[in-house]
């Protein structure tokens, strides 16, 4: 009975989810909506779950260079996964994985027709952008009011939020007349919010190319590995699509 008990016990450890490999995922905050779309069905495809950390892609390089243990990395550009690559957290190159689409939002029918002129209007008093430094689409959008002229004009008017996140929490309850966000925030059925906006001319921007990279804490975890190959796979880029980015 003795080596009995030892057996079942042995058994009953080996098949608790404490020996089941940890996935987490370090996500850009454009796609807070969508990371949990892409983990369930990840997880109905290989019965594997992520641990999605959604913050500015910035903030979450700073706390891979100091440590955090994260697995893969979904950023919104290619420059803090490259930086991560080049400073030694990653022996495999970032890729991208999608492009994202700026737009220009508000909980207000507006108007957009020609966006630039209204916000030189004394109309519009606050303007939501998320921190150039350390989001890309915040940098997208400074990129395109340069483009325009306007961008020291209405410098007065920028409400800088530290995510595209805190941005759609800003569109989404009228906080300020409107703001500069992806096009995922408008193709989310999880949105109750009834928004107007408009694209914003990809040629008035430089390419909003979304990089993942695969980090040296997943050395050896097979899952994480599944997670790198599912984003970059047809059923993502589906999704992807879904949600207004732009896949190749």
């Amino acid at each position: 009975m003795k080596y009995i008990k030892f057996f079942i016990a042995g058994c009953l450890l080996l098949s608790t989810p404490a020996f089941a490999q940890n996935v987490k995922v370090a996500a850009s905050a454009n796609l807070q909506s969508i990371i949990k779309v892409l983990g369930k069905d990840f997880k109905q495809k290989t019965g594997i779950t992520i641990e999605p950390i959604v913050g500015s892609s910035g903030n979450l390089t700073t706390q891979m260079k100091n440590g955090a243990p994260y697995d893969v990395f979904l950023s919104a550009d290619m420059s803090f996964p490259e930086t991560l690559f080049k400073e030694g957290f990653s022996t495999k190159k970032p890729v991208v994985y999608t492009l994202g689409s700026l737009i220009i939002c508000s909980n207000q029918d507006i108007g957009f027709e020609n966006w630039d002129r209204l916000l030189m209007t004394d109309r519009i008093k606050k303007i939501a952008v998320a921190n150039p430094t350390i989001a890309p689409y915040g940098k997208a959008a400074e990129e395109a009011l340069k483009g325009k002229g306007i961008l020291n004009d209405i410098k007065s008017k920028i409400v800088y939020g530290e995510s595209i996140s805190q941005i759609n929490t800003y569109i989404n309850t009228g906080v300020v007349d409107l703001g500069f966000t992806t096009q995922a925030l408008v193709k989310d059925p999880a949105n109750k919010t009834k928004l107007y906006w408009k694209v914003i001319d990809p040629k008035t921007y430089a390419p909003i190319e979304q990089g993942i990279i695969l980090l040296k804490h997943a050395d050896g975890n097979s899952d994480a590995m599944k997670f790198y190959q599912y984003i970059l796979s047809p059923a993502a880029k589906a999704i992807f699509n879904n949600y207004g980015y732009r896949v190749k």
